[in-house]
């Protein structure tokens, strides 16, 4: 678990997360594994990589995972690439 600190990084407000997606599979799966060589986490979704639905599928699949609405996470860069970066804001106690 220790590997996925490489993939993990924060600032003031947002948690940006490095990831490798498999599209098309038959199941979806995050963290799917750690990619040591490009150091990401892996994930796998359903959807094809045509019009968008990738990047839809991974933005609910993060949102689903960290208990956020749809609206908090977005891919930042990596629109059409298998290594994607997407953001989430963090909520910090105070």
């Amino acid at each position: 678990m220790s590997n996925f600190k490489k993939a993990v990084k924060t600032n003031r407000d947002d948690v940006i997360l490095d990831l490798f997606v498999t599209p098309n599979t038959n199941s979806f799966a995050f963290p799917a594994g750690y990619n040591e060589w490009c150091e990401r986490i892996e994930s796998k979704v359903c959807s094809s990589a045509k019009n968008n639905k990738t990047n839809r599928e991974i933005i609910e699949i993060i949102a689903d995972f960290f208990n956020k609405s749809n609206r908090e996470v977005s891919v930042v860069s990596g629109y059409k690439s298998r290594e994607k970066n997407t953001s989430h804001k963090r909520h910090l106690c105070r």
